[in-house]
């Protein structure tokens, strides 16, 4: 039977929803063992073997930045234990680590994959070229262990129900220059749920006209106990900050309700909420591309259409 790791991140105490989707997929794949990167607890282990981890190598970094010391680490038990293939969440910290193992290992590494299978001792992997309208393949040559970077949302997060794993504590050792240390750490302030996990989201686009009427984006939001989200134009522009973009160089969402107003439906836009289960697209111009993906199209100036659902909604 093959050998999957994953990769999981601990954030805000817990193993990231990235990290439980890859787990989720890593069952289907082969025997399934964790590298958990932070400062642990049975809570924690005890959710990693309910989505079907049997070992978790535990590795906290500290105060440490977390590329260097844990891509050195990992590199030494790579080459101990040879595992098959090694699935990373396309995040900060796990391109960082995927990346510095690739040069320690001189292995190859493929990045925003949204799929992956192991078959006549390789691994495959499949991507979305031109915006989602297609899918490509990649085949990997040569030796394992396969890097893989997985897309957020690319499959859903299930538990399995299994026992707490095994946990072996792995050492750090310092490697030098590159080791840092965070010396202090600031948490952008939010309202409502966090935006990758939100069940109800609400974006803004250009058409809003200005960054003061971002608020009515807020406004709605609030009253439907949403995320909020926002085009790469609207960041660009400085109306709301980069945390709010949905998009290809953004955030991958996958809400139950999205609600799109003022927003066109630039590709660059539309692969990052595709794949909500229900679109709702609120736009002056009929032939807005944003029409051609949504589920309920409302034709209309938003700066009309948004007041009277917070009118509607206030009322109830």
């Amino acid at each position: 039977m093959a050998t999957v790791w994953v990769f999981a991140r601990e954030v805000d105490g817990a193993p990231s929803t990235m990290s439980l989707e890859l787990l989720t997929k890593a069952r289907d794949l082969g025997q399934v063992s964790v590298v958990y990167v932070g400062a642990g607890s049975e809570k924690a282990f005890a959710t990693i073997g309910q989505y079907g981890a049997g070992e978790v190598f535990h590795l906290d970094p500290g105060d440490r930045l977390v590329a260097a010391p844990v891509a050195h680490a990992l590199a030494e038990l790579v080459r101990a234990r040879t595992p098959d293939l090694i699935l990373f969440g396309q995040a900060y910290d796990d391109r960082d680590v995927a990346g510095r193992l690739a040069a320690r290992l001189g292995a190859t590494v493929i990045s925003n994959a949204i799929g992956v299978s192991l078959e006549g001792g390789t691994a495959t992997t499949s991507h979305e070229i031109f915006g989602g309208a297609q899918i490509a393949g990649a085949t990997f040559t040569g030796a394992p262990p396969y890097l893989v970077l997985v897309r957020p949302k690319s499959f859903p997060a299930s538990p399995s129900g299994g026992p707490a794993p095994q946990v072996s504590p792995q050492a750090l050792a310092e490697v030098g220059p590159a080791d840092g240390r965070i010396i202090e750490a600031h948490v952008e302030e939010r309202e409502g749920p966090k935006l990758e996990d939100a069940a109800v989201i609400v974006s803004g686009g250009r058409g809003l006209g200005s960054a003061e009427n971002y608020q009515l984006i807020e406004k709605l939001a609030k009253l439907l106990r949403a995320a909020t989200g926002a085009t790469r134009a609207i960041v660009d522009a400085g109306w709301v900050p980069y945390a709010k973009q949905v998009g290809q160089t953004g955030k991958t969402v996958k809400p139950e309700v999205y609600i799109a107003a003022g927003v066109s439906g630039a590709m660059q836009h539309l692969v990052g909420m595709k794949d909500a289960k229900t679109i709702i697209a609120i736009n002056k111009d009929p032939d807005a591309p944003i029409f051609t993906i949504a589920d309920l199209g409302v034709v209309g100036d938003v700066h009309k259409v948004l007041p009277k659902l917070i009118e509607a909604l206030e009322n109830r």
